[in-house]
């Protein structure tokens, strides 16, 4: 068994812990990353889901490293390929023109700019990345992480792993049961939380958000690029959801804020909403011709949200049993639209349709992992409810103002449908702060929260979930664990005393980190 030790050690390789090496690493530290997969990056690639953002995202309103990492993505199609003139000169250029995104780009255009933004730490030596290994057990002595052992999933050796601090930058909170860090799951009650949009009875640890199989598909029309018939399509072709209003493989679906029925177009006809522009990654029409057969699109989209029991704290067999019944539902609508999906000539089927499996890195086509949108989530220092956030429970239309603010971050409270059957949950939300008490667990000493497992709730996670906010709560807690070994500091001792916050922030902000907004609308 090897030893390993560095100032930081960061489990998993998510937005969030790539955020957190980049800043530690910065800052003059010694890191270690590990990552489940062959892939860092987390949702911007393992997961294949493009940048969700605030509408003043160009303006300001993220970190500057995030906005270095935006603009490396528009160097990396310019360098690379041959645009049009307009695309070219456009200093906005959108790989994908997505509904969802201003910046739609491929996984693994994502995971070359994260690649090429750590490179000079890795090549010093300072930042080492452990890929294709997982966290399996740790040892603690009292209210702090004394090592983290991993094991590779290839031949099954184990390393331990040593460090002044630990990050957590798991998409489902895996150190936290094996520290024993206090953590909570799924949906909290209104008479825990006062939140409006709670539940009204108790508590349900296990209702968490659906999770997504993603997967790139392009169109060559004339071809037949029909996948063999997977084995749950018969299950996944007749379910439908009692929320729902019609069977799952559909062109139905529900506009979230109002829970109404909405009819989706596939291609675009001008008058319905595009699931192929959806969250389209590729728009040939802004390449030079011949650079690309067809359109990229990432399907991202509620016909493939499974919600049919969670992952998370269950038996290791029911969780196999539910991530590969998500993968069959991806593979089923797949199968659907290759077949029987009515067409607006009247036909059936669109066998021209074609995984992209070189896409996402990986030979069925699916992204390598599940997109988790609901983690653990530690009991925090501090805890983000409704009420911080809600224009609802806000008559200032303001956002709690947090004298501990580590960053901001602006979306809709978006919940998707949950694995207590219940419909979106899907309200306005004001421009908000990331708390440094959200990140520092109430107990453990020495463990920082680095991605969606930060103190919120069921209820706030629908806001604090999205990719610049995680990279945000990344960064802060790469800066945070390299302020700490500098100055021989704990991460609550941090917060807690009036100097060394006002020295920690200033880091931050000499770093590009953005702590307050200016007065804008709620999203």
């Amino acid at each position: 068994m090897r030893n390993r030790h560095a100032d930081v050690v960061i489990i998993g390789g998510s937005t969030g812990g790539c955020a957190a090496a980049l800043a530690a690493a910065r800052a003059g530290r010694t890191v270690i990353m590990t990552e489940e997969s062959d892939w860092i990056g987390g949702q911007l690639t393992s997961q294949a889901v493009p940048p969700d953002e605030h509408p003043w995202m160009e303006q300001f309103g993220c970190t500057a490293s995030y906005r270095e990492f935006r603009t490396r993505i528009r160097e990396y199609y310019r360098r690379n390929f041959l645009l049009n003139p307009a695309s070219h000169a456009s200093v906005r250029f959108n790989p994908g023109n997505a509904i969802v995104s201003d910046i739609a780009h491929e996984p693994r255009a994502a995971l070359a700019v994260l690649k090429d933004m750590l490179a000079p730490y890795i090549h010093r030596g300072s930042l080492a990345i452990m890929e294709n290994v997982r966290p399996v057990r740790a040892e603690t002595e009292g209210d702090r992480v004394r090592a983290v052992y991993v094991r590779h999933e290839w031949t099954g050796d184990e390393t331990v792993l040593t460090a002044a601090c630990f990050l957590d930058a798991t998409d489902e909170g895996d150190l936290l049961p094996m520290t024993g860090t206090e953590y909570v799951t799924g949906a909290e009650s209104a008479r825990e939380t006062g939140e409006p949009h709670a539940l009204a009875g108790d508590a349900d640890p296990s209702d968490m958000q659906a999770f997504t199989w993603c997967y790139a598909i392009d169109h060559i029309e004339g071809e037949d690029h029909t996948i063999a018939k997977p084995a749950q399509y018969d299950f996944w072709k007749q379910y439908r959801a009692d929320f729902w209003p019609d069977r799952q493989l559909s062109w139905t679906g529900l506009v979230p804020h109002t829970l109404a029925p909405i009819t989706y177009s596939f291609f675009p006809d001008g008058k319905s909403f595009s699931l192929w522009h959806y969250r389209r990654i590729i728009d040939r029409s802004q390449f030079a011709e011949g650079s690309f057969e067809s359109d990229i699109t990432l399907v991202n989209w509620p016909q493939n949200d499974y919600w049919l029991g969670p992952i998370i704290d269950v038996e290791e067999a029911e969780r196999q049993k539910h991530l590969e019944s998500a993968r069959q539902l991806s593979l089923s609508l797949m199968y659907w639209m290759q077949t029987e999906a009515p067409r607006p000539d009247g036909k059936a089927g669109y066998p021209g349709l074609r995984l992209r499996g070189d896409v996402t890195g990986t030979l069925d086509g699916l992204a390598k992992r599940p997109y988790i949108r609901e983690s653990r989530r530690i009991k925090a220092e501090t805890t983000v409810v409704e009420q911080h956030v809600s224009p609802e429970c806000r008559p200032d239309g303001k956002a709690m103002d947090y004298p501990d603010s580590v960053g901001i971050g602006g979306y809709r409270i978006d919940l998707h449908p949950s694995t207590g059957l219940r419909s979106y949950i899907d309200v306005s939300c004001l421009p908000f702060q990331i708390p440094l008490g959200s990140l520092i667990p109430e107990r453990m000493d020495n463990m920082i929260a680095a991605c969606k497992n930060i103190g919120t709730t069921h209820i706030t996670n629908g806001c604090y979930r999205l990719h610049p906010v995680e990279w945000n709560i990344g960064e802060a807690a790469g800066f945070l664990a390299a302020y700490c070994a500098e100055r021989g500091l704990q991460p609550r001792a941090v917060r807690n005393n009036e100097e060394a916050l006002a020295g920690y922030q200033a880091w931050l902000r000499r770093a590009g980190v953005e702590t307050k907004w200016p007065q804008l609308r709620a999203l």
